[in-house]
């Protein structure tokens, strides 16, 4: 491949979710163990059991096991601390090498990530992304419709970046949206296998990866 960028995906790409989601349940924990004189460990532990089960309204459901009523805005108010916290989360070991290897090829970088505006600017301001990066898009910023699969942050990052539709590569892991921007341009793709919280989603318009690898080390083999 003659490719001049590779950009990434942010979550369960470069980070772990999952690491992410047990920091925000932590804090939120915290908060609800203050208020109720409950065990911090034990409501962290309940959290993370109602979220294994299902990731959806899982506040609610923590409100209806410990038997506390609850209304719109107490879930709210734990969205909100979930959403604006500043995380614990680092890189995955793989990406500050594969970064610098890049770096050394002369080979552009960038993230495009979907997500809540505070949510991402706090990943990544955690983990200084802006150093290792020439240019990051949070797809938000643009508009909830621009979220991917929309292709719009491609356009923008092959805009910036200067580099061809053909000559870039895309990182993700997630088959719901993130793999058929190749089917729009000639954007090559690959998905990497990390235990990821969405792994197990159906592609969209069944538009495959055009490489499948197990680390970002494998990446540079490509390469």
């Amino acid at each position: 491949m003659r490719i001049k960028a590779v950009v990434f995906d942010l979550d369960d790409t470069l980070i772990s979710e999952k690491q992410y989601i047990e920091s925000g349940y932590r804090l939120v924990a915290e908060v609800i163990s203050g208020k109720i004189a409950a065990d911090k460990a034990a409501v962290f532990k309940m959290l993370m059991d109602l979220f294994s089960k299902g990731p959806q309204n899982v506040f609610n459901r923590l409100f209806d096991n410990l038997n506390i009523p609850y209304d719109e805005e107490d879930i709210f108010k734990l969205v909100e601390v979930y959403r604006n916290h500043f995380p614990d989360i680092q890189f995955y070991d793989d990406v500050i090498p594969c970064l610098v290897q890049l770096k050394d090829k002369g080979i552009k970088t960038g993230i495009i990530t979907d997500g809540y505006i505070s949510t991402q600017r706090n990943k990544l301001k955690v983990l200084g992304a802006k150093k290792y990066f020439d240019h990051i898009i949070i797809t938000e910023e643009l508009g909830r419709e621009y979220w991917k699969p929309h292709p719009r942050s491609f356009e923008l990052m092959n805009k910036t970046l200067k580099v061809g539709f053909d000559r870039m590569l895309y990182v993700a892991d997630n088959p719901e949206k993130d793999f058929y921007i190749s089917s729009i341009y000639p954007i090559k793709t690959a998905r990497i296998c990390r235990e990821g919280v969405y792994k197990d989603r159906k592609y969209f318009e069944n538009v495959k990866e055009d490489y499948l690898v197990c680390s970002l080390g494998d990446i540079i083999k490509l390469l």
